[in-house]
């Protein structure tokens, strides 16, 4: 299949804001996709090249050498390549213009030059990931080679995408959710087997295999996917409330209640002798924790099966939990086993979705509990979280606090009726978050991704001082301001954020962004922080739930940052509904506090 294809679809999708039309489409393209690099494809609409799990590297190639390479393909100087991207603040625009100017000089022709030949999905692919996985000495000469072959044969319109994909900036638009829409429109049979579709990518996140299995043996095949270790599931969500009455009532009166740990989400997966760990975001911490690995081998009875809990970072002489951050520690350490003494980790287990061949999503939150509690053998590392069974407001409370006491966020609510499955990928009122802020006189925190950055003035002159942040609305697959925020920064944050910003920083809006606001510069929606602030109000310079309301959106007031969520993808952060739903709250506690005054 010609890699030109997708060059020129791209430069469609590119220049489209309507998710209907993004997936029209998206869906063509689907259908003009050979079966045999329908995979290959999909992780290349995703701008990567392996799913996120596969603890492979990235391509790994900075600025300065994809000039290098943009100058050993077309002939051109290096530092009139860096002009030229100085002019036009787009390397792929760069590759495509000098593609261009090279293919349609006599002289260049005269001399024998190479003209552009086009290039095939799998020879792109393929070097792709040879110059991801290319190490050692000489391998940053290796990179640069393969790159610069690729640019030699590829046409203007592959160049511009080519050097764009390495660049980390494909700029098409294209969120998972618009691809799974494509692809159960292409292979399902229309849009009633979308759900269908997600089931099996919640089950297994890995859009690539998904598509080559939709496309190699159909919907039937997709309905019967179950999880398998190894390949993670997406984690299952909860809504937030701040009323335990309302909490309870939304579960029908009676709720298993968790201790919710200020530690890092892991799934943990075991297949015979190997144990495989992943974060919230689905990437492959297992080589953080031979720690828990041990733990897990040691204590947790069966050959395969897929378990979730939270790794807490706790005191080495009390056992005491300390903060999530402590955890930072681990990745920074270049020696893991001296960040296992220093900084020790218990594991609070609280689900299981897959054991020994069986699907465990399906069951109700009971029958899941019970098997997990079983397969745990008695030790001071692994345990199950601490938990009760509450049907009143005062209990939930009272254990609320209890947790709080023990170094505990919160604690989580979770339905265990028998609809109460593992709801993979999805948020739900199975499951409600009760957390420390929500007891306090300030408002609920909120995890928003960052969309624009403000230069700041007098001190803060020439620097990104504010920034622009976004709730995510998962029906359009957009992300919707919902407040700037400027405080609560430290001077070291202040300086890392500068570094953050300019990686991510783009000429224009990012297609999947809605806002009003204009910021001095816009990012790609990646960075994930968490915010807190005064109240939540009606604004006319914000986007979110501006659906709802006729003079504006939903916008937080006085907003502060608290830190930032590496843990946490862009379509993990608060939702407008979220944020909807607490505006609401805030009104009825208003009104009722009114009332009381009256």
């Amino acid at each position: 299949m010609e890699f030109k294809i997708i060059a020129e679809y791209f430069d469609r999708l590119e220049k489209i804001s309507s998710r209907i039309q993004l997936t029209s489409i998206l869906a063509d393209l689907f259908k003009q996709t050979d079966k045999s690099v329908i995979d290959k494809v999909v992780y290349l609409i995703q701008g990567k090249l392996w799913p996120d799990f596969s603890g492979q590297p990235e391509i790994g190639i900075g600025e300065k050498f994809l000039i290098k390479a943009i100058s050993i393909a077309t002939g051109v100087k290096e530092d009139e390549v860096e002009s030229l991207f100085k002019k036009l603040g787009d390397l792929g625009q760069v590759a495509s213009e000098l593609k261009k100017k090279s293919q349609s000089s006599s002289i260049l022709s005269f001399l024998g030059a190479q003209s552009a030949q086009g290039l095939t999905v799998e020879e792109t692919y393929d070097n792709l990931a040879k110059i991801a996985t290319a190490q050692g000495e000489g391998s940053r000469d290796i990179k640069i080679r393969l790159l610069a072959g690729l640019l030699k044969k590829a046409t203007p319109v592959e160049a511009k995408y080519l050097v764009r994909f390495v660049d980390g900036r494909l700029r098409v638009g294209i969120g998972d959710a618009t691809i799974l829409d494509a692809l159960a429109i292409t292979f399902g049979g229309g849009e009633a087997a979308r759900d269908i579709v997600e089931r099996a990518y919640n089950l297994r996140a890995d859009l690539g295999n998904i598509a080559r299995v939709l496309v190699e043996r159909g919907i039937e095949a997709i309905k019967s996917i179950k999880p398998m270790p190894g390949i993670p599931i997406r984690p299952m969500l909860a809504e937030r409330l701040s009323d335990p009455a309302e909490m309870l009532k939304k579960v029908n009166g009676v709720a298993l209640v968790d201790y919710k740990y200020d530690g890092e989400r892991a799934q943990i997966h075991k297949a015979g002798d190997k144990v495989y760990i992943f974060s919230r975001r689905l990437e492959n911490i297992t080589n953080q924790y031979p720690d828990v690995i041990e733990y897990v081998t040691n204590y947790v009875k069966g050959n395969e099966f897929i378990i979730e809990g939270e790794i807490v970072p706790v005191d080495p002489e009390s056992g005491e939990m300390r903060p999530f951050q402590e955890l930072m520690h681990r990745k920074r350490k270049t020696d893991i086993h001296e960040a296992i003494k220093e900084y020790p980790v218990n594991v609070f287990l609280f689900d299981l979705m897959y054991y020994e061949g069986e699907d465990y999503t399906t069951k109700p939150l009971p029958e899941r509990r019970s098997k997990l509690e079983s397969i745990i053998s008695g030790n001071d590392k692994i345990h199950i979280a601490t938990h009760i069974v509450v049907d009143n407001v005062e209990k939930l409370k009272e254990f609320f606090f209890q947790a709080i006491s023990e170094g505990a966020e919160g604690v989580m609510v979770k339905s265990i009726s028998s609809d109460s499955i593992y709801q993979a990928g999805s948020r739900g009122w199975l499951w409600i978050k009760f957390k420390r802020d929500y007891q306090s006189e300030m408002a609920d925190t909120v995890d928003l991704v960052v969309v624009g950055a403000f230069y700041g003035k007098g001190k803060r002159g020439g620097k990104y001082s504010s920034l622009l942040m976004a709730a995510y609305n998962p029906e359009k697959d957009v992300f919707e301001t919902v407040c700037k925020v400027a405080s609560g920064f430290s001077d070291e944050e202040l300086d890392e954020l500068q570094k953050k910003i300019d990686e991510l920083k783009r000429q224009d809006k990012h297609p999947r962004v809605d806002s009003k606001m204009v910021p001095d510069v816009w990012v790609t929606p990646s960075l994930v922080a968490e915010i807190i602030g005064a109240e939540i109000t009606i604004s006319p310079q914000h986007t979110c739930c501006s659906d709802k309301y006729e003079n504006g959106g939903l916008s937080i007031r006085f907003p502060r940052f608290i830190r930032w969520r590496p843990d946490k993808s862009p379509e993990d952060a608060t939702t407008n509904q979220e944020i909807y739903e607490m505006y609401n709250s805030q009104l009825k506690k208003i009104t009722e506090k009114s009332g009381e005054n009256i």
